[in-house]
């Protein structure tokens, strides 16, 4: 996201600063709703360690990896520092454990949801000019951004990698030797996503090679985003 913002020719300084912001708070909201319901997810299945750890809170300062925040940032994709769980206390751990690790992208997916409803509700009861002025293009724009930024933290954290919380759920789902294999994996995660943003910045045809790897994702969070909004749309009669 930043990279589009920075060396896109067509934004004024006043512009890129503001799109910028605009994309901190948004990485902000969805990253905290993230993990909140994570947290709240393990409370409710009785592990309140979260709770204990002053993880339940929709403070952003608390939940906030700077590596996973700099990568939405940077490339749109990213994660937050994990909620701690204590799987004992679940009367079902691996059950319980694959439900907590799902609810933090399930709650980016409703939140996207609900902001594709904004978004175009926005169209219907707001006037032309108004939208294309700074203030309605400004709310405009941060709604797009709530969008495809928690469609993009959701799906990019359905992926079976370490620390994502695809990982977890496939871990869950493994027999308990192969889960103790896969685990081994996180020994080598955070290099492997330090490279995809380095081949997000990479110029030319190299930079190409993270398109290709992420082409799944991005497809499919179009076609999410034209399903909310295109809902949305029929709803309201547009």
């Amino acid at each position: 996201m930043l990279t589009r913002i920075l060396f896109n020719n067509s934004l004024s300084l006043g512009q890129k600063i503001l799109y910028f912001l605009i994309s901190a708070g948004v990485i902000m909201i969805s990253l905290t709703v993230h993990e909140y319901a994570h947290g709240y997810a393990a409370y409710k299945l009785g592990d309140s360690t979260a709770k204990a750890d002053g993880r339940l809170s929709l403070n952003p300062l608390r939940h906030l990896d700077p590596f996973g925040a700099l990568m939405m940032l940077l490339i749109g994709f990213g994660y937050a520092k994990p909620v701690p769980v204590v799987t004992r206390n679940f009367r079902k751990p691996r059950r319980d454990f694959a439900i907590v690790s799902f609810c933090g992208p399930l709650s980016n997916f409703v939140l996207a949801f609900v902001s594709a409803f904004f978004f175009v509700l926005l169209y219907k009861v707001c006037p032309y000019e108004f939208l294309a002025g700074n203030i309605g293009g400004a709310i405009l724009t941060i709604f797009y951004y709530m969008i495809l930024m928690n469609l993009g933290l959701g799906l990019f954290n359905l992926i079976p990698l370490p620390p994502l919380d695809g990982s977890n759920i496939v871990m869950c789902m493994l027999p308990p030797n192969l889960a103790v294999r896969y685990a081994k994996i996180r020994n080598y995660a955070q290099y492997i996503l330090l490279g995809i943003i380095l081949l997000s910045w990479l110029p030319g045809s190299a930079g190409k090679i993270f398109d290709y790897i992420f082409f799944p994702i991005t497809w499919l969070r179009d076609v999410i985003y034209d399903g909310f909004t295109g809902f949305w749309i029929m709803v309201f009669g547009l």
